[in-house]
């Protein structure tokens, strides 16, 4: 830990490497573990990444690379000499290569493959051949297979005569045993194996009530079923029940921090960056983030339009365009805070798309219970500041406009879902368009028919 009121590791080999110092540079990165030079690479400018890169030892950087996000990798990939790539590239598992293949443009992917051998290219190629989002692009190769008909003692010696890397080995808990074909017949957990009698089967050992997860199946949904269920891996499966890889509970872990991470971006009104934040580049900040301004910047033009249409009632009352921006604003924030729940409770499967009546009914109940609150504040405030019949519009619309925007925000991360858009990407924009058109025309509805104007 760097002690308060010094310079962190990051802002020190920057420092070095704008003196000319690679020599300071090169034994402050030496003397960290790989974890903080992950660290200080996801703290570094874009600038500054490619070089400290090149710094690393070889066994360092090679393990670096296979724990950066995919667009980190990609950014590295252009900027090391052929060499280093190949030598990069080949020790990510074959899921790693496809995921990092979608990120780089086609003529860099294809220079990729090209350093691979035959059986790592055929693995790659397999990974790429199922669908995006999938468990397929996820799983992690089977690394070491069980048969039936072997005895405890022959799977230990199997495992210690295995050529898996001591690191993934460290890392087995549970195995699976494949019978003609490879198709799945059961799971072995390894303490299990290893407290057992030498000549005991395996078939004896295994547990036949297997979890398993087609490969097409959606990678969250797969990721959040073996946390629910406190699954040690589950077995991935072709459509012949073939066993083509696993889904680890690391790897889970890994799917869901991305999924949390994209919708809290979109959420707010941007694209994830998939990367640190500070190693990104400013131009890519303002790429992420482009594409929503203009969509909410379009949709807030049918505000303008309500405004326009209502423009002779804000004539004759000219105080009530002092509330607009209250109103529009707690319509907005009401019904976002609805979509945000009900977002949350379908990625978590708490609320399924036929509960939508539920939702619904449950968030109105809300929004009116929010919405009684608020008004009596709103037609208290109003009514001793301006006037009481400023104040009646005021807490009659704050009623309204709370019970409409929770009961339209419940609803559309349903819609989203059933039309298989995600939730996050669809909700706000949404919300923020037609709630605050909304909202106004019942405030100037609400307005008329108490003011009589």
């Amino acid at each position: 830990m760097t002690p308060k009121g010094q310079p962190g590791p990051e802002t020190q080999i920057s420092g070095d490497l704008r003196r000319g110092d690679v020599e300071a540079a090169t034994d402050r990165l030496r003397r960290m573990p790989p974890a903080q030079v992950r660290s200080v690479l996801g703290r570094s400018g874009p600038g500054d990444v490619a070089v400290i890169f090149r710094l690393l030892e070889k066994n360092v950087a090679v393990e670096v690379f296979t724990s950066l996000e995919p667009r980190q990798q990609s950014q590295l990939i252009r900027a090391l000499q052929d060499e280093d790539v190949q030598i990069m590239f080949a020790h990510l598992q074959a899921s790693g290569q496809a995921r990092l293949l979608d990120e780089v443009p086609a003529e860099v992917a294809q220079r990729l493959l090209g350093t691979l051998n035959s059986g790592q290219r055929e693995d790659a190629g397999r990974i790429l051949g199922y669908p995006p989002g999938s468990v397929g692009r996820r799983m992690g190769p089977v690394l070491i297979e069980m048969r039936p008909d072997m005895t405890a003692g022959e799977a230990l010696k199997s495992l210690r005569q295995s050529e898996v890397p001591g690191q993934r080995l460290r890392r087995l808990v549970i195995l699976p045993v494949v019978g003609r074909g490879h198709r799945l017949l059961g799971m072995v957990e390894l303490t299990v194996l290893a407290s057992a009698h030498e000549q005991a089967r395996v078939a004896d050992l295994m547990t036949t009530d297997v979890d398993s997860v087609a490969a097409t199946e959606d990678d969250e949904t797969a990721a959040r079923r073996l946390s629910a269920e406190d699954l040690l891996a589950l077995p991935v499966i072709d459509v012949a029940s073939r066993l083509v890889g696993v889904l680890t509970l690391a790897d889970a872990s890994r799917i869901l921090a991305e999924e949390e991470t994209e919708d809290a971006a979109r959420s707010g009104g941007s694209e994830p960056l998939a990367q640190p934040y500070l190693s990104t580049s400013v131009g890519r900040l303002v790429r992420s983030r482009m594409v929503w301004l203009l969509v909410l910047a379009v949709g807030a033009t049918l505000t303008v339009q309500v405004l326009e249409v209502f423009e002779s009632t804000l004539e004759e009352m000219v105080v009530l365009s002092v509330f607009v921006p209250l109103l529009i604003g707690t319509g907005g924030n009401t019904g976002n805070q609805a979509a945000t729940t009900v977002t949350r409770a379908l990625a978590l499967g708490d609320v399924r798309s036929g509960d939508a009546l539920r939702v619904v009914r449950r968030e109105f109940a809300v929004g009116l219970g929010l919405g009684a609150l608020l008004g009596t504040i709103g037609l208290v405030v109003a009514g001793l500041v301006y006037a009481w019949p400023i104040g009646v519009v005021i807490g009659l619309t704050l009623l309204s406009i709370c019970t409409l925007a929770a009961s339209v925000g419940s609803l559309m991360p349903i819609i989203a879902r059933r039309i298989g858009v995600d939730p996050a990407v669809f909700s706000n924009p949404f919300i923020s368009t037609v709630v605050d058109a909304l909202g106004l025309i019942v405030y100037f509805l609400i307005a008329r028919a108490v003011l009589g104007i």
